[in-house]
């Protein structure tokens, strides 16, 4: 009976051993195509984010040059009022300008004195 025994612990082994590499097989198949569902997810996230950016920065560069535009226009207005009223009073401007200098100036000076 013992040989009957014996041949049955080692027929039973035999099928524990087959039955763990079954499951050893099954789950690294599993373990891959999990891996590579998860790729393949992070691959299209990274591309819709992509996406996303590629149009934000088209949508932030179309309002910056509106801006731009925009800006520039006022500059030029600004510049043919500041030429005009010059033009229209020269000594007046001058002193102007030299009052503005003066005070800067001063601003300036008493700045650095608090140093």
């Amino acid at each position: 009976m013992p040989t009957n025994s014996t041949t049955s612990v080692t027929s039973e082994a035999d099928q524990a051993k087959t039955s763990l590499k079954n499951a050893a097989k099954h789950a690294e198949s599993s373990l891959i195509e999990a891996t590579n569902q998860a790729r393949d997810r992070l691959t299209e996230a990274a591309h819709r984010t992509e996406a996303a950016v590629r149009e934000g920065m088209e949508t932030l560069r179309a309002q910056s040059r509106a801006y731009a535009d925009t800006a520039t226009a006022q500059l030029d207005e600004a510049q043919r009022y500041v030429v005009e009223k010059v033009k229209e009073r020269p000594v007046t401007a001058t002193l102007a300008g030299v009052g503005v200098g003066l005070l800067i100036g001063l601003l300036l000076a008493s700045r650095s004195d608090r140093r």
